[in-house]
C-alpha cells in the first residue's frame, strides 16, 4: 500500500486575508523586477561648518535689530543722551567764573567745559547699556542660540561691537552737540562764550570717549557673563579706582594715573591742555589700547569657554 503524502501549503500568517497575499506578492514581484526604480535621496555636499555660516552683514542686522528692539536698553541710552544735554543747561545757568562762586559747576571757569558737566553721569549710563547687551543675553539663555545660529561666536562679539558702536556715537554726537549749544544759550559766566565750529574736537573726542566706554561695558559683559559681575567691574574700575589711587604716594599716581582709561579720555575731552595728562594724540592711543585690549580677552574667552 502505497501512502501519498499530499505536498506542504505554503507558510502565512494565518491572521493575513487573500487581499492581503494578493498585495504582498505584488509588492515583491515589483521589487524584483525593478529594485532600483525609486530614487536614492540626494547626498548634500555642503560641509556642515559651510552650512552653519552665516553673512557678516545678516548677523549685524540681527544685532541692530535686537538693540533696538529691546526696550530698556534704547530707552536707557536715549535718557543718558538727554541727562547729559539737561544737566549741561543746569550747569551752564548758574555758572560763575572763579572758584570761589555757588553753585555745582563753580569749580568750571571754562564754557565748554561747564556744558558738558553731565559727562560723568552719562558714561556710566552709558557703560551700563554696553554691559546689558551682552550680560542681559547671558542671563536669558539667548546668547547660547546666536552663537548656533552664527557658527561662529567671534562673529557675533564683531556684530554687536558694530552695532553698539554706531548706536552709542550717534547718540552721543547728537547730544554732546546739543549740550554745547544749549549750554553757550543759558551760559551765566563772565567769560566768553565760544562757537560750535571751534570745539569741532572735542565734541568728536568726547563722542569717541563715550563710544569707548560701551565697548569697555560690552567686553566686561562677555567676560563676565554676569550683569552684576560687569557693572561692579565697569564701575569699580573706571570710575572709581582712579580715586583710589590718590591714596598712593604721589610719585605713583603721577605717573600710573594718566594711562587710565578715565584719564586718557579726560586728555581727549579737554580743550586746553593739561600737564598733567596725555597730549591728545597719546591719550587717543592709550585709550585705544585699553578698548581693543579688553575686546580682544573677550574674543578669547567666548572661543575658549562654553556658552
Amino acid at each position: 500500500m502505497t501512502i501519498t503524502t499530499p505536498p506542504a501549503a505554503p507558510t502565512t500568517n494565518r491572521h493575513q486575508t487573500p487581499d492581503n497575499l494578493r498585495m504582498d506578492s505584488t509588492m515583491t514581484a515589483t521589487a524584483a523586477i525593478a529594485p532600483s526604480s525609486a530614487p536614492a535621496p540626494a547626498r548634500s555636499t555642503a560641509s556642515p561648518n559651510r552650512r552653519a555660516k552665516v553673512g557678516t552683514a545678516n548677523v549685524v542686522r540681527g544685532e541692530w535689530i535686537k538693540f533696538w528692539s529691546v526696550r530698556s536698553v534704547w530707552i536707557t541710552l536715549i535718557c543718558a543722551g538727554l541727562a547729559l544735554v539737561g544737566f549741561g543747561m543746569i550747569f551752564s545757568s548758574v555758572a560763575e567764573s572763579g572758584t570761589a562762586g555757588p553753585g555745582p559747576a563753580a569749580f568750571l571757569t571754562n564754557p565748554v567745559d561747564v556744558a558738558l558737566g553731565g559727562v560723568g553721569l552719562a558714561e556710566m549710563v552709558i557703560g551700563v547699556v554696553g554691559v546689558l547687551v551682552v550680560a542681559g543675553e547671558y542671563s536669558t539663555g539667548l546668547i547660547r542660540t546666536s552663537f548656533a545660529a552664527v557658527g561662529r561666536r567671534a562673529r557675533v562679539l564683531r556684530a554687536k561691537v558694530v552695532v553698539v558702536a554706531a548706536s552709542v556715537f550717534a547718540v552721543a554726537l547728537a547730544a554732546v552737540t546739543a549740550a554745547i549749544i544749549a549750554g553757550q544759550a543759558v551760559y551765566a559766566g563772565s567769560e566768553a562764550t565760544v562757537p560750535v565750529g571751534e570745539v569741532t574736537d572735542i565734541i568728536l573726542g568726547t563722542s569717541v570717549y563715550l563710544t569707548g566706554i560701551a565697548l569697555i561695558g560690552v567686553s566686561f559683559g562677555f567676560i563676565f557673563r554676569s550683569t552684576a559681575g560687569a557693572i561692579g567691574t565697569l564701575v569699580g574700575g573706571v570710575f572709581i579706582g582712579p580715586n583710589l589711587l590718590n591714596l598712593l604716594p604721589a610719585s605713583v599716581t603721577d605717573y600710573f594715573m594718566k594711562y587710565l582709561p578715565s584719564e586718557a579720555g579726560a586728555a581727549i575731552m579737554t580743550q586746553v591742555s593739561d600737564p598733567d595728562l596725555l597730549s591728545r594724540g597719546a591719550a587717543y592711543g592709550v585709550y585705544a589700547a585699553w578698548v581693543v585690549g579688553l575686546l580682544g580677552v573677550a574674543a578669547l574667552l567666548v572661543n575658549r569657554r562654553d556658552a
